[in-house]
């Protein structure tokens, strides 16, 4: 007896295929297989996995699809019809690529995969009646998704279909119609960013798929800074092709920065141009170009990404504080707040850092529930118990640590949470363990923060693996060739602990306001290097700053986990000239 895999459901059929596909092909066959093929690539199959829909089967030019619900199938055809709409404006007409689309609910019989019935007749009969660009459905359908989705109909009567045995009842959607009004997007606490798809403008169809990851890899790493709003995107791809009015997209998607970029491949070269706006004064923040051989296209994707990934946030964040500043202070939102907070952190005075943790705590009491908020409280009052800024350092510690508990409880997927973790096991518990748990969970979190890959740098080189240290700091400097200068710093304290001493040397003297600390490692990679005069000068600058300074004490603020390195820079500080 053999059996099947047969069985019946209700099922929401959608059909569609190519109006005029036979002269389409008549007219250029290569060219409109290759955009139908990037149509499914970019548009249909997103927005048929958005709604949970699946592919049954395709045959030439059309296709037959099933939703679990008649609304996933309607939203998928809106969708797909609209950005069509879109993207046809700018072809010419004789190139355009217009769907008909049919959508039935009706029981189906589904056989190994493939569906069969008079509920998938009829969408198919439905798909025959609509339009070029149209969507014809049924009564069922429109009975139950008229009240869960904005659309307007139009009355197209009944109709007797080919092998029916009923007539039905058909109504045609009415895109052009506006449907009960949107409301407009309501603007996010937060900046908000759109990346638009970048435009090959090699003419070679095989980069326009290089084109569309790039913009694809960007908006997944933004999505990773959480004080970012990031456009989805489908939503951002709906504007390919399409000539572009920066200021009108961004009204449309309700966002205050805009992404451009190009690519363009000329020879055995690729240059990739990217562009950051401000929309409401259309203004260029922030313009790079990348020109890089083509020998490995996925290393060049990558490194691209990550390089435009790392600096375009902190380019908004300096717009936005900009925007910020323009604010009386009383206005300022809880962002913002934490925004100038950060601004003045960087700046690592003690004035800055008392102004910072006012703002913070404002920004706390604004959203007692914004985890980043406390993470920087935390972040900040670390740095005060660091450099000694603090009337209570026990006060600051206690601070530190429950600052940061309860930011972890509020959202432990903030990466910012984890690097202050990690810094906090570090310095104040010297729990080595617990640092690389934390530091590794936040690189995960957003492998392309700068501060983040920084601190994998200072991480590494404490525990005794300077050279690697070296590695990641000179790739956050990379990242962010915006990076605070104390960046330098790092990278001179990671030469020093790997004994490259004229490195060393080259990198603190890169940094503009060098204080007491700043000059005892360049005593001590003088003496190393055996040129006493230039320690004695050092040594000077120490003790101007610092009449007290003593090595003992210092080497005790350094979190050093091999008892090589604390005792080979004690033995420097000492050579040079330093107080014991």
């Amino acid at each position: 007896m053999t059996q099947t895999s047969s069985e019946r459901r209700l099922a929401a059929i959608l059909a569609a295929d190519v109006a005029g596909y036979s002269r389409l092909m008549g007219v250029d066959e290569e060219g409109t297989l290759a955009r139908l093929k990037s149509l499914r690539r970019e548009l249909i199959d997103p927005s048929i996995a958005q709604n949970r829909g699946r592919v049954v089967k395709t045959a030439g030019d059309g296709i037959l699809i099933e939703f679990p619900s008649v609304v996933d199938a309607v939203r998928s055809a809106l969708e797909v019809q609209r950005a069509m709409a879109l993207r046809n404006e700018a072809e010419a007409p004789a190139r355009r690529i217009t769907f008909r689309i049919g959508i039935n609910l009706g029981d189906v019989i589904v056989d190994d995969g493939d569906i069969f019935g008079d509920g998938v007749n009829i969408a198919a009969r439905l798909e025959a009646l609509a339009e070029p660009g149209g969507i014809c459905i049924s009564q069922t359908v429109l009975d139950h998704a008229r009240d869960k989705l904005p659309f307007a109909v139009e009355d197209a009567g009944e109709h007797a279909l080919k092998n029916i045995a009923k007539p039905v009842h058909v109504w045609r959607v009415a895109l052009n119609a506006a449907p009960a009004a949107a409301p407009a997007p309501a603007a996010p606490d937060k900046p908000s960013i759109a990346v638009l798809p970048f435009v090959n403008m090699s003419g070679d169809a095989e980069q326009e798929f290089f084109a569309d990851g790039i913009t694809e890899d960007i908006l997944t790493e933004l999505s990773r800074f959480r004080e970012l709003f990031v456009i989805s995107r489908n939503s951002a791809f709906a504007y390919k092709g399409k000539p572009i009015n920066v200021q009108k997209v961004a009204k449309e998607l309700g966002v205050q920065y805009v992404v451009e970029g190009s690519v363009r491949k000329a020879g055995a070269r690729v240059r990739i141009t990217v562009q950051l706006i401000d929309a409401e004064t259309d203004r260029h923040i922030w313009a790079e170009r990348y020109d890089r051989e083509l020998a490995d296209i996925f290393a060049i994707q990558d490194e691209v990404t990550q390089s435009i990934a790392a600096t375009l946030p902190g380019r908004v964040e300096a717009a936005a504080q900009t925007r910020a500043q323009r604010k009386p202070p009383d206005n300022l939102a809880a962002y913002e707040c934490v925004l100038a907070g950060k601004l003045l952190h960087h700046r690592s005075t003690r004035e800055d850092n008392a102004e910072a943790i006012k703002l913070l705590e404002r920004a706390i009491a604004l959203d007692p529930g914004y985890g980043h908020a406390h993470a920087w409280k935390a972040c900040v009052t670390g740095q005060q118990f660091v450099y000694g800024w603090c009337p209570d350092p026990q006060e600051a510690i206690r601070t530190v640590i429950s600052e940061v508990t309860l930011a972890l409880s509020l959202d432990e997927n903030d990466s910012d949470v984890h690097r202050v973790l990690a810094a906090v096991n570090l310095s104040m518990h010297r729990d080595f363990d617990k640092a690389l748990y934390h530091q590794e969970r936040a690189l995960a979190l957003n492998p392309n923060d700068d501060l983040i890959v920084v601190q994998q740098g200072e991480v590494l080189t404490w525990i005794g693996e300077a050279d690697a240290g070296i590695e990641w700091i000179q790739k956050a400097m990379r990242l962010n060739p915006y990076h605070p200068e104390r960046f330098w710093g790092h990278l001179g304290r990671a030469y020093f602990v790997a004994r490259r001493y004229a490195d060393a040397v080259k990198s603190f003297q890169r940094i503009g306001r060098p204080d007491a600390s700043v000059f005892s490692f360049l005593a001590a990679c003088h003496a190393k290097l055996g040129d006493g005069g230039a320690a004695i000068v050092a040594v000077q600058e120490v003790l101007k700053r610092d009449p007290a300074f003593s090595a003992a004490r210092f080497i005790a603020t350094q979190h050093y986990k091999q008892e090589a390195d604390r005792n080979h820079h004690r033995d420097a500080l000492l050579a040079a000239g330093l107080p014991a």
